[in-house]
């Protein structure tokens, strides 16, 4: 038994049908997948990668990229996809947190990752855009035909790092049964089947591209047309032959800025789901008004993958998550009592079930603060239900801030603000966007006397940190506002900064 091999993997031996289309409009059958995906498994075996190993990778979209995936499942190894963003003091970070066996990492980053890869006893593989790199160099010598490893529903089958607000990354475990419980749920929900066309234009490091996307086209045996990233003018020329979508919000106001954005040319379509960030509720009935399709938004987080989801039957209701996943209990509670509210109150998200994941890398004592003792796990998400039972999500009681789809953690941006010459304190937060949904927002008190300019601030951080962690703009005060207790009053900065981007 391989419980993912099975259920995601395997079918695809007797499929000669095509599971991805490319840009090109080349076809990649189910056979040709599996066939890859055993080919970088005997690399990876031939590697040292045993059952229980990990295996990071850090390269561009691609279908070789995604049959790594694949292939890890067939050996039994931990995949640990990393966002091609990250920079490589990051990366470094990673690498020696997960000590993985193997790394795969784009051709253009391999003289970076060489030396993090050395210092860490990993064994590097580089992968290309275009079928190239030295995994492929090795793949096209390997046998199609590989042993599958034994896994069951409690073996972990995936690490994914998610920030956290007082230190470096956390790396949340998920096993097989996390990731296929999920699956079906959302097959069911959303009546995937296999006469399903998904386009994907979501990046595969990501649990919204790779966990929810794939593996729900893979369950039921649909098929993508696989986009290596959201161009507008390419998803309009492909979407004629989907029939789904799933995007972040930020898809959905640059459709909406598109004069062929109209029922003639979407009207077809069956489903378009958002998540990863809220969807504004203007944004909903935009869409619709334009359209007349109605977006389907859901709510996950990296620890659970999905949650809730509004109803494919029934009022997809703007600005809320809709109602929990079958076989996922969420509750609202009392953050001092922890006690059950009633609907209507306000208080913290917590979520039991299936999908949640087995706790985080090496942080036991991490691990146990966030799980209650009957099991349910503190999102640190805000909520409420309303009295129809739907579910919305106030905001975050750890100040994360979500731009693009990326979640942004401000004590890491902060930290390394406050280290920069001439920097007296600073505090980060997230205020609305447009386009991204959230923009990161750098409030900064300089030494007494230091004149800066925001530039000072942005370009050191572009050498360190991903583009999405960076400041959009940075805003310069004399004092931070506090409570009486010296704590920072991050609600009052949002306020005041609420308005920077509109229009």
């Amino acid at each position: 038994m391989n419980m993912l091999f099975d259920a995601l993997v395997a079918p695809l031996e007797s499929r000669s049908d095509a599971v991805l289309i490319r840009p090109d409009n080349s076809e990649v059958t189910g056979e040709q997948l599996f066939a890859l995906s055993g080919q970088i498994a005997n690399v990876l075996h031939d590697a040292g990668v045993k059952p229980g190993h990990r295996v990071a990778m850090q390269c561009e979209k691609s279908v070789e990229a995604l049959a790594l995936y694949l292939a890890c499942l067939r050996v039994g190894s931990l995949f640990l996809p990393l966002n091609t963003a990250y920079m490589p003091a990051e990366m470094d970070y990673f690498v020696g947190d997960a000590e993985p066996t193997v790394v795969v990492s784009s051709i253009k980053a391999a003289d970076q990752m060489a030396p993090i890869c050395a210092n860490h006893n990993a064994t590097l593989f580089t992968l290309g855009e275009n079928s190239d790199g030295t995994l492929m160099d090795a793949a096209r010598a390997a046998a199609t035909d590989c042993p599958v490893a034994e896994r069951g529903p409690d073996d972990l089958a995936v690490i994914l790092y998610t920030s956290g607000t007082t230190g470096r990354s956390k790396g949340a475990m998920l096993s097989h049964k996390n990731l296929l419980s999920n699956a079906e749920s959302l097959s069911e929900a959303w009546r995937f089947t296999s006469d399903d066309r998904l386009l994907h234009a979501l990046p595969i490091f990501h649990a919204h591209g790779l966990f929810v996307a794939v593996n729900v086209s893979l369950n039921v045996g649909a098929s993508m047309i696989f986009l290596p990233k959201f161009d507008i003018d390419v998803v309009m020329e492909k979407i004629g032959n989907a029939t789904t979508m799933m995007g972040v919000p930020t898809f959905y106001t640059r459709m909406l800025a598109d004069a062929r954005c109209t029922p003639e040319n979407l009207g077809h379509m069956r489903l378009f789901v958002s998540g990863s960030a809220p969807l504004l509720a203007e944004t909903h009935r935009e869409f619709e008004a334009k359209t007349g399709q109605r977006i389907l938004e859901r709510y996950g987080m990296t620890e659970t993958t999905m949650n809730s989801s509004n109803p494919y039957d029934g009022e997809r209701r703007a600005g809320t998550v809709g109602f929990p996943l079958p076989n996922i209990e969420l509750r609202v509670v009392d953050p001092e009592t922890g006690d059950e509210l009633p609907k209507g109150e306000i208080g913290n998200l917590e979520v039991r079930g299936p999908n949640v994941f087995q706790g985080y890398w090496r942080m036991p004592e991490k691990t146990a603060e966030d799980f209650r003792d009957d099991g349910f796990f503190i999102t640190g998400d805000i909520a409420k239900f309303d009295q129809d039972g739907y579910i919305t999500i106030i905001g975050r009681s750890k100040d994360l801030v979500i731009s693009g789809g990326y979640n942004v953690y401000p004590k890491e941006v902060e930290s390394e603000i406050d280290d920069l010459d001439g920097v007296n304190e600073s505090a980060v937060i997230g205020v609305p966007h447009p386009d991204f949904g959230e923009a990161v927002v750098a409030v900064v008190v300089p030494k007494s006397g230091v004149a800066m300019e925001a530039d000072q601030i942005i370009s050191p951080l572009q050498q360190r940190l991903a583009k999405f962690k960076c400041p959009k703009t940075v805003f310069f005060v004399d004092a931070l506002p506090r409570n009486t207790m010296g704590k920072v009053q991050k609600n009052e900065l949002r306020k005041t900064y609420a308005t920077t981007f509109q229009a």
